[in-house]
């Protein structure tokens, strides 16, 4: 069986979003200097081969023509200036000459338009860093009553210098609010921008023609697919590393995301996972140790905010983050974590025995959670007795379950990322008889069944796998052959939809060039269902579908505009169990609805993801104090009204203590959406004991 990388690995990507810019009273081109950045020989041989490689090789078979070249230049205007906030409209305009020649170039090995764009925008950099130095030298008036929209994506460019002077007067005036309303004094609050953008310009200063060669190369392999990246020999470096690194500290992998440092991966077992308090996607505003003085790390590198944020066992670690699910104005919220040496047996599976009461009877119910399908490759390959895997650690719950009489198991796979395809396999095999469980289709059309050979079931009786918008790869692949074979049922919230398959690809093993060129990662193969429908972009819809703060648009592959679409193959031979019908799965939706018209706690959590719905929706805030203030509490009235420990990791503005009251430190939260996943598996078990 063949090993594949399927887990959602983080990716190491430099991109520019809008810190400073300037203002200059003409609308014409800066002029060519001796300080702009070239790109060598080395990296003309690459951007060929990598077009080669991807047009040839990828999932996705794509011509290099001109529709595509106008998406590689929209993709990488966007990652220099995303906000649209340094370019002018004349600069954008003046670029449209290369917007359909760029495919021309990428076969030529010709980089003109990279760095002619690129040295554009890094004088505009300079013009407007210039223009927050003049401009933050006092306070802010925050009585005047006007407003700001923190979303630019649909915005215009500026016209002319005015039209940008007022953009970042009121970008900066924004951006002062907020630190202010956290408590600092106005001459606090100056000397934090100032020092946010020193670090920016700090970061800005140290990019070089190999960070700018990685952007524009991105903008190209991100056009075919999400998961594809190139990376350069520097950043290729830090991704193995970091993939092999003795794990010590927070429990978090971080990349760069325009101006700020970005969670891009919570590590099972780490203190982070544990303690709940960061999510994917986070963004770490700043930094302190212990005690201490905050760092504004806006404008860090990746490896100078690493340096910051690890750290000696034991010591203590306190951050500013800026959650994935914040509303516009919302202010950063505060953790402190203690560091930690991660250890790998705290990745594992855990198993616990909760009760049920749910029309009027008890009921026993078994849980595994599982953060992430783990497996011992080499203990496996040299047969050690007891080596770590997902499927030999559940193996044995489930029987210590059934010695304990449970009357049903839940599998819980709620914000498990994926892992090992084999443990998800033979994970699925533990629940049927042998069979089929994944399908994989290679990008030349080849298609491979990955089966469950082993005859045995373990585990027979009444089962649910919960999921949730986060559950992606390795958990999609076991929850869907579950759904599949009717095993069990799924609940939860639609997952993340991450069908497809990457390979790591060193260019110097296809290019002999002195010096280290760098990795593509690329997409080669799909996964699907033994039904034939791809788990690709749809991921995998519940039984019984509960509500959700992330929504599909916002969250997960379908809201990658280049994500792979769904589509559909042949279906596998495999045999239905007799665990469930459509008949069964209907009844059991219909209690659960009615169920929620008189469950106020499911009612109330409803009602508040409805309302930051709306809340998010709305991006303009006032930059009055007074009203900007009102915003903000009654942004954290609604947020801190519902409970992350729903399932979902809904941030607030608390510290890292949970609980405020001390006589409540101790209660255990109420996990509303395990205990509703009970009631559900419940009512299953009664209507298989008493069919009606």
């Amino acid at each position: 069986m063949r090993k594949y990388l399927i887990t959602l690995v983080p990716v190491l990507m430099l991109s520019l979003q809008p810190g400073p810019q300037a203002g200059m009273s003409a609308v014409p081109l800066p002029p060519p200097s001796a300080d702009d950045l070239k790109p060598s020989l080395s990296q003309e041989h690459v951007e060929q081969l990598v077009a080669k490689l991807l047009t040839t090789h990828h999932y996705r078979k794509v011509k290099l023509n001109d529709s595509l070249s106008s998406v590689v230049f929209d993709n990488y205007l966007k990652e220099l200036d995303g906000n649209k906030a340094y370019f002018l409209a004349s600069d954008v305009n003046s670029f449209e000459k290369y917007r359909n020649n760029i495919d021309d170039q990428l076969i030529n090995g010709e980089l003109t338009a990279a760095y002619d764009i690129y040295n554009v925008f890094r004088k505009r950099y300079q013009e407007r860093n210039k223009f927050v130095q003049e401009n933050m030298v006092k306070p802010f008036d925050f009585t005047v009553d006007e407003s700001f929209n923190t979303d630019r994506e649909k915005a215009n460019w500026p016209k002319n210098i005015d039209e940008q002077n007022d953009l970042w007067r009121k970008l900066l005036k924004n951006q002062s609010l907020e630190l202010k309303l956290t408590g600092k004094a106005d001459t606090s609050v100056v000397n934090s921008m100032k020092s946010r953008y020193k670090n920016l310009d700090r970061y800005m200063n140290r990019i070089k023609a190999e960070d700018v060669f990685q952007i524009y190369m991105n903008s190209f392999a991100e056009s075919l697919d999400p998961h594809t990246n190139y990376m350069s020999p520097r950043s290729a470096d830090r991704f193995n590393q970091e993939m092999s690194a003795s794990l010590e500290g927070i429990g978090a992998l971080l990349q760069e995301d325009g101006d700020y440092i970005k969670i891009s991966e919570v590590i099972p077992g780490g203190p982070a996972f544990k303690s709940k308090l960061l999510a994917k996607g986070d963004k770490i505003m700043a930094v302190a140790q212990g005690d201490g003085q905050f760092v504004n790390i806006v404008g860090y590198q990746v490896d100078d905010a690493v340096k910051l944020i690890k750290g000696p066992k034991g010591t203590t670690v306190r951050m500013q983050i800026q959650s994935l699910d914040a509303i516009a104005g919302a202010p950063p919220k505060e953790i402190k974590l203690v560091r930690e040496k991660i250890k790998l047996e705290e990745q594992r599976a855990k198993k616990e025995v909760i009760e049920v009461t749910q029309n009027q009877k008890k009921y026993k119910l078994g849980v595994i959670t599982i953060p992430v399908f783990y497996r011992d490759f080499e203990g496996a390959r040299k047969r050690e007795e007891g080596y770590a895997s997902t499927t030999g650690d559940v193996q044995r719950f489930l029987n210590e379950l059934k010695t304990e009489k449970v009357d049903g198991v839940v599998i819980d796979l709620r914000d498990n990322g994926g892992g090992s395809l084999t443990e998800a396999i033979t994970l699925t095999g533990l629940f049927i008889s042998r069979g089929p469980v994944v399908q994989v289709k290679e990008a030349q059309g080849d298609i491979e069944v990955q089966t469950d050979p082993d005859p045995s079931i373990v585990y027979d009786g009444p089962l649910a796998v919960m999921v949730n918008r986060f559950s992606a790869s390795a958990s999609e692949i076991f929850a869907a052959a579950i759904q599949d074979y009717k095993r069990g049922l799924i609940i939860g919230s639609q997952t993340y939809g991450k069908g497809t398959v990457q390979t790591m690809v060193d260019l110097n093993t296809w290019l002999k060039e002195a010096d280290k060129v760098g990795q593509v990662k690329m997409t080669i193969a799909k996964f699907y269902r033994i039904n034939g429908s791809s788990t690709q972009h749809k991921g995998v819809t519940p039984d019984i579908e509960f509500p959700s703060a992330f929504s599909a648009e916002e969250y997960g592959e379908s809201s990658q505009p280049s994500a792979l679409p769904w589509d559909q193959i042949a279906s596998a031979r495999f045999e239905v169990t007799r665990s469930l019908d459509d008949k069964i799965i209907n009844k059991l939706r219909d209690r659960y609805e009615q169920r929620l018209k008189s469950d106020s706690d499911m009612k109330q959590l409803i009602a508040d993801f409805a309302e930051l719905k709306r809340a998010k929706e709305k991006t303009v805030v006032s930059l009055q104090e007074s009203k900007r203030k009102k915003e903000r509490d009654e942004a954290e009235k609604r947020r801190k009204s519902i409970s992350a420990s729903a399932g979902e990791p809904v941030a607030t503005n608390d510290s890292s203590t949970p609980a405020k009251d001390p006589k409540d430190a101790k209660a255990p939260k109420k996990d509303l959406f395990l205990d509703e996943c009970g009631k559900v598996l419940a009512d299953y078990i009664a209507f298989t004991k008493n069919p009606q």
